[in-house]
């Protein structure tokens, strides 16, 4: 079994950096908790420009007593950052680029577009920091799927995305998988993995299968073909038995399948091409990463069983470290391995979405601050922004309720927002029923966890402590497993 996830590194407290790049570096809003802003991007480095320097009272800020940093890097939906941390936790830079939009066609070339945007990153990083970078992880977005030729490492198909489905080749899984099983769903890697293999004209004897954040480490370590046992849980890997199993290993395509490695486990060296043209040290390693919303819950810093994190954003995710694992296809829950823990959750489609076709953002804030979060609502709503709901109710043809609508707009919102909360609570209810260790605090990321009223209505309707949770960068969460892989090691 891994080492256990009260490792220290995963209950540091991230503090705000002294060295943050602003110039062209392009965010729609502060990423630094020192409230720094960025500028567009032109998807050529800048970070040697326009770079400044804050001081802080904590000592480990200082680029002279900083022995060793920890890049991590989070590659989303639509654009990537880095943050670059010591071993205190203390971020020193963070940055961000969107995806440049290259065309194949009519398609959007994103084997390109991830791969300059990985340099691009790279070279925003400021020098002075680059010699200090003793290991790099990085997460993607999860079921994102590469097929690529193992010997020349060239793609055989276009990238198959996170949220793309190949309804062709669901009942083939469902034939193979058991029931209920992760897999079973027509936007699972296997699923992508199937229907490729059943319809490409390309050669498959040396083909291997990569998610996108293993692909990107790829290009930095030059091993093909390792993965994570995060990415790889919807291809089919068993966590709990450290392989892939009978079912899948006895499939004609089981040889594409990548090797397995815990997060965060060196994989190698960093190339030296890349280390000697972009000044990293000659020991800096690559380790395995993750998938993206894996390493924002670990950026929370949720360490225990029982600890979670609800994430408002336009949907209502809700993620919990349990010391059991729980898989329940019909409501899309199922267990990521944390070390000796389970991450499980759901995602509901109540959420921001819905406020946001019924309010301004003007109007959020200055209703919000007419609502008394102490009272209960008495109007019982079910907001989504339109038809279908998958968990903590599996219904795709459950309509939304949103009347009636009382003459006064806050008493309005009051109540959707309580309704809201009353959802987030069936929800930890039902992973609960499920099996699953019981919620005893709850951490917020997202745009919901700046309303502090809503908080409150929240922390009453749980019953159970609510925050906002300090840190929620998926980069930082890599940043940690680049920690974790040299402390291990």
């Amino acid at each position: 079994m891994a080492a256990s996830l009260h490792h220290s590194i995963w209950s540091l407290r991230p503090l705000s950096s002294q060295h943050s790049i602003s110039g062209n570096i392009n965010s729609k809003k502060s990423i630094s908790r020192i409230g720094m802003q960025y500028g567009k991007n032109n998807y050529r480095s800048e970070s040697r420009r326009g770079m400044r320097f804050q001081r802080s009272n904590c000592k480990a800020n200082s680029i002279t007593d900083v022995a060793k940093l920890y890049l991590g890097m989070d590659f989303g939906t639509s654009g990537a950052r880095y943050a670059i941390i010591d071993k205190e936790g203390v971020i020193h830079s963070e940055g961000k680029r969107d995806y440049p939009l290259y065309l194949n066609g009519d398609a959007v070339d994103w084997v390109r577009s991830w791969k300059t945007t990985l340099f691009s990153l790279l070279e925003d990083i400021p020098v002075t920091l680059r010699s200090l970078v003793a290991s790099i992880s990085i997460d993607g977005t999860s079921a994102t799927t590469l097929i690529l030729d193992s010997k020349t490492g060239e793609a055989l198909a276009r990238p198959l995305l996170y949220n793309e489905s190949c309804p062709d080749a669901l009942p083939i899984v469902k034939s193979i998988a058991p029931l209920n099983h992760t897999v079973c769903s027509g936007s699972s890697t296997l699923c992508k993995l199937v229907s490729w293999w059943t319809s490409s004209d390309s050669s498959k004897e040396s083909a291997v299968l990569m998610h996108q954040s293993d692909w990107l480490l790829w290009i930095l370590h030059g091993k093909i073909g390792v993965s994570d046992y995060n990415n790889a849980l919807k291809v089919g890997y068993d966590p709990e038995l450290e392989s892939y199993p009978p079912w899948l290993k006895s499939q004609p395509y089981s040889h594409v399948l990548p090797t397995i490695q815990a997060p965060g486990t060196i994989i190698s060296t960093l190339k030296e091409d890349i280390r000697t043209k972009l000044g990293f040290p000659e020991d800096c390693v690559v380790c395995t990463g993750t998938t993206d919303s894996i390493a924002a819950f670990l950026a929370a810093r949720a360490t225990q069983p029982g600890k979670a994190v609800t994430s408002l954003g336009s949907t209502l995710a809700i993620k919990l470290l349990s010391t059991t694992r729980i898989e329940d296809a019909r409501f899309g829950v199922y267990s990521h391995r944390l070390d000796d823990k389970w991450l499980v959750g759901g995602a509901s489609n109540t959420g921001g979405a819905v406020l946001r076709q019924l309010f301004s953002d003007e109007q959020l804030e200055n209703l919000s601050m007419q609502i008394n979060p102490m009272e209960a609502s008495s109007l019982d709503y079910y907001p989504l922004p339109a038809e279908g709901e998958r968990f903590p109710i599996a219904d795709p043809k459950m309509v939304p309720r949103l009347s009636p609508r009382p003459e006064c707009d806050a008493a309005y919102l009051h109540g959707i927002l309580e309704s809201i909360a009353r959802i987030e609570a069936k929800g930890y209810a039902l992973l609960k029923d499920l099996g699953a260790t019981e919620a005893e605090e709850v951490f917020t990321a997202g745009g919901g966890s700046k309303n502090d009223k809503w908080t409150k209505i929240r922390e009453r309707v749980l019953g159970l402590p609510v925050s906002r949770a300090l840190q929620t960068e998926a980069a930082y969460g890599a940043a940690l497993l680049a920690l974790k892989a040299t402390e291990q090691g």
